[in-house]
């Protein structure tokens, strides 16, 4: 691969929703509550995890690594994005939007892996109930968890290295609200069908085969799940994995339709509705999906509240 060092841009300016600037203000109002709320609920899940020692198995401390990952994305994206719809257009550096994209591939990578984790790990508490314990037990629990945020740095580094290897010529107006791959790529003044093939291999890679995975997971626990006496018990297992799988479908489906084709014919506010489902929704709804819907953590998240209310004022 050949690198290109000359670039006359240095500077990029992000157009967010410019063209629609009656719209500005509801966005910004909106985006602002989705990103208080997305804070405090993945706070609240890494506090309850952190403190309430049974909650300290495999299941949990994948929660946790999620929420940290969910916190993250939205640090990265929502701060930029709330500046660009409060002054309609904003300009980005050329090394602050390096670091956006990285670390938007560093955590999204971890995130597509975490949720494989998880997956097999539901698969074998509830396929193989008897042998779990020796199947997730700590060692292969933290071996997942740094195969994901591993994974998650390599794909951030070469992708966002060979990105930003390539020549910006001008124009330097990113029609986007941050910097992501396929926006800024449109920018390039060079030939990238090398890197487009890398992208495309690389999303069936890191994208569509841990759904694949995670899709498998889930039909052998559908199965294990009719063998269940109980309607009940049977209704709510349901429940909980259609939820799982609707949080699981939007994250994958969207980054899937977003890297498989980096410079696909999709219209540039298609493009910006396909991000925010997976940088925006995904992280609020997962602590809804995953843990608040769940008994022991709401068990966990009330010990932790009446131990406050119990503290003694002086």
């Amino acid at each position: 691969m050949k690198r290109h060092n000359q670039s006359s841009v240095v500077a990029f300016i992000l157009l967010g929703f410019s063209n629609f600037p009656e719209l500005q203000e509801q966005l910004f109002g909106v985006f602002l509550v989705i990103y208080l709320v997305t804070l405090m609920g993945n706070a609240i899940i890494i506090v309850i995890i952190s403190l309430g020692q049974s909650l300290h198995i495999p299941m949990y401390l994948f929660l946790l690594n999620l929420s940290v990952v969910d916190v993250s994305i939205s640090a990265v994206i929502m701060p930029e994005m709330l500046v660009v719809l409060s002054t309609e257009k904003m300009s980005i550096s050329f090394v602050s939007c390096f670091a956006q994209m990285y670390f938007l591939l560093l955590f999204g990578g971890t995130e597509c892996f975490l949720l494989g984790s998880m997956a097999y790990d539901r698969f074998a508490a509830i396929c193989l109930p008897l042998s779990y314990p020796v199947i997730m037990n700590k060692r292969v629990f933290m071996k997942l968890v740094m195969f994901s945020w591993v994974s998650g740095i390599m794909v951030a580094t070469v992708q966002t290295s060979w990105v930003f290897s390539f020549p910006f010529c001008g124009p330097n107006e990113i029609n986007h609200l941050f910097c992501e791959t396929p926006p800024v790529l449109e920018l390039v003044c060079a030939d990238t069908f090398l890197f487009e093939i890398y992208a495309f291999t690389g999303t069936i890679l890191i994208v569509m085969v841990p759904f694949l995975l995670i899709l498998l997971s889930y039909i052998r626990i559908l199965f294990a799940i009719l063998k269940m006496p109980s309607t009940t018990g049977r209704q709510k297992a349901f429940s909980t994995c259609a939820s799982h799988l609707t949080s699981v479908t939007l994250f994958y489906g969207t980054a899937n339709m977003t890297y498989l084709q980096p410079k696909s014919g999709y219209s540039p506010d298609t493009k910006k509705l396909m991000s925010l489902a997976y940088t925006l929704l995904t992280p609020l709804l997962n602590p809804l999906i995953y843990s608040f819907r769940n008994s022991e953590m709401k068990r966990a998240l009330m010990k932790l509240w009446r131990r406050k209310v119990d503290l003694p004022t002086f």
